[in-house]
């Protein structure tokens, strides 16, 4: 489960290796996403523990990231994908969400759950579709659950 992955283009990086994660850089873009504003440090380390985790950078610097809550078998969640803003626009979040597509844990599983409400454009060119079957897919959904916390 630990084998680490890379894919290469120019001098941009994405690597499933959780010792290169700048793990301080995806606590500030993601307690300020709208998704998990005000999501504390210690929230940020726990998840990405136990996660499939993968770093975009340039050079050095991380500039995306995205993260798979998985079992390794059948079932993962797409969570917490971002490219920072000055990045958008290159075609990095296609790369990463088609790197994302051709891991060796994400080809073998049997669902794949993404909940969003940025960027269906995207997702829907790598086909996920939205679920409207009724009585489905059921949620506890606390999107302000982080708002009380300190930064």
């Amino acid at each position: 489960m630990n084998t680490v992955v890379e894919w290469r283009n120019s001098s941009y990086l994405i690597s499933t290796d959780k010792e290169k994660l700048d793990q301080k850089a995806i606590h500030q873009y993601l307690t300020r996403s709208t998704w998990a504003a005000g999501i504390d440090m210690n929230t940020v380390a726990v998840s990405i523990e136990n996660s499939l985790t993968f770093g975009v950078y340039d050079d050095e610097s991380q500039i995306g990231f995205a993260r798979l809550v998985t079992d390794y078998a059948t079932f993962a969640w797409l969570s917490d994908v971002y490219i920072l803003e000055e990045y958008q626009g290159k075609g990095l979040g296609r790369w990463l969400m088609a790197s994302i597509h051709d891991h060796p844990v994400f080809i073998k599983l049997r669902r794949i759950l993404l909940c969003t409400t940025t960027a269906p454009w995207l997702y829907k060119k790598l086909g996920y579709e939205p679920v409207n079957q009724e009585n489905f897919i059921w949620t506890i959904t606390r999107p302000d659950i982080y708002a009380g916390n300190n930064r």
